[in-house]
């Protein structure tokens, strides 16, 4: 019997806070090149670390009605701050799949040999009960100690994670850490990937350090084949990106991250 193969060729939604998710967007075209992706930057709204989880989960809704008007087909919240406080509602009220990203507890804790894990967080995740139950499922004895980093992500929006501003605060963050024997750090902000240079530099390397692009990035593989969602692989994806505050400034930084020139384009209904 002769069996037809569908595919489904609409878009996935990523969306963050600002820049900081197109760490997952990037992984996710390399490993999935044939998927057209639409990517939505909150920039005027950055970041969401500093805000209320009200607050949160009304750009969160209100981004998601948007590119599910645009018929995505499934949707990823590429910012650690936006799941922790917004992922279980934003669930209840649609049918396609979403995907969030969490801190990759579970795994550093198990591969930590002196025990002692650091979760580098926005101050809103840091504050979340949901994090915190996180930390208590996934630590399987471990000491984890959640480390906010108060204006990383705004140096990092600004494009200033090669400054030596950044890599001063993140010496602050870290060496602490560093004195306290921990041997496993988590990255629990898609802006963090980018400046990873620095946190090697400031740790010698002697820190094994966990992201969390490559899972969500297979979790979301699996959730579009068990579906039925995928597109054809003959195709070549097509790319989108659009931002609530555009800038020239912005448009660079966009096209620096991404290592390859873009249009940033004004996400109008904001």
């Amino acid at each position: 019997m002769n069996t037809t193969q569908t595919f489904d060729n609409r878009s996935i939604g990523i969306f963050d806070s600002g820049i900081g998710g197109l760490s997952i967007a990037k992984r996710i075209s390399e490993q999935l090149p044939h998927e057209n992706l639409i990517y939505v930057a909150d920039s005027q709204h950055a970041p969401y670390g500093e805000k209320s989880t009200g607050f949160i989960t009304e750009r969160v809704n209100l981004i998601a009605q948007q590119l599910i008007k645009q018929e995505c087909k499934a949707l990823v919240i590429a910012c650690n701050t936006a799941t922790v406080n917004a992922i279980s509602q934003l669930r209840s009220q649609v049918d396609i799949p979403i995907i969030g990203v969490e801190p990759a507890i579970k795994p550093a804790a198990k591969q930590s040999i002196n025990k002692k894990v650091a979760v580098l967080v926005t101050q809103a995740t840091s504050q979340n009960p949901n994090f915190q139950r996180l930390i208590d499922r996934h630590h399987n004895g471990a000491l984890v100690t959640i480390q906010p980093c108060p204006g990383l992500v705004e140096l990092i929006e600004q494009g200033k994670q090669h400054s030596d501003q950044c890599y001063q605060l993140l010496k602050k963050y870290l060496e602490p850490l560093m004195s306290a024997g921990v041997d496993t750090l988590v990255l629990g902000c898609t802006h963090y990937p980018f400046v990873l240079e620095a946190i090697t530099s400031i740790t010698g390397g002697l820190i094994h350090v966990l992201e969390t692009a490559t899972p969500v990035t297979s979790y979301l593989s699996r959730q579009l084949k068990d579906k039925g969602l995928s597109a054809n692989v003959k195709q070549t994806g097509q790319h989108q990106f659009f931002s609530s505050k555009v800038s020239e400034h912005q448009q660079q930084l966009f096209s620096q991250l991404w290592q390859a020139p873009l249009t940033v384009n004004a996400l109008t209904i904001l």
